[in-house]
């Protein structure tokens, strides 16, 4: 089952009840925007570009019904976007899941091709933090040592 976890305002994950499970029919957009964390507008927006792997199924009046799969596959969506996969590397991983078995020599390439960007975009977050914690220390040595009015207050020269 597709579990969601809440987060506070700090960005923790909270505990959370095991949400409902998905009802046979389906859950309203509204209800899959709740459940998923992204708008109804983004899940719209997912299904026009081509990065839902198979078709949201409709009531008989047009309006969608999300099913389990289709939460668990969103969910695979907003990861692969927080971690800066491009919408174009979704959609071909969403194509290949789509056209079934065969490619999963394909998938895993795609995987492991973002899996490396993704290191690196941690590597070089890593060195700015460390250029962050530097700056820190410097501003609280300075402010210990009462010498901090005026450090680093760059004037153009006339």
């Amino acid at each position: 089952m597709l579990e969601i976890k809440q987060h506070s305002a700090s960005g923790a994950a909270e505990p959370t009840a095991r949400p409902a499970a998905v009802p046979a029919e389906g859950v309203t957009i509204a209800e899959a925007a709740r459940r998923t964390g992204v708008s109804v507008h983004t899940l719209r927006y997912y299904e026009r570009a081509g990065l839902v792997v198979s078709p949201v199924d409709r009531t008989s009046g047009g309006r969608r019904r999300y099913g389990e799969i289709d939460l668990k596959w969103i969910f695979i969506c907003t990861k692969l976007r927080a971690t800066g996969m491009p919408i174009r590397g979704i959609r071909q991983y969403a194509e290949l899941v789509a056209a079934g078995p065969g490619n999963e020599a394909e998938r895993l390439a795609l995987m492991e091709a973002h899996r490396e960007d993704v290191l690196a975009k941690l590597a070089e977050t890593q060195e700015n933090l460390k250029m962050i914690d530097r700056k820190i220390e410097v501003y609280r040595g300075r402010l210990a040592t009462g010498d901090a009015e005026g450090f680093w207050a760059p004037v153009r020269p006339r």
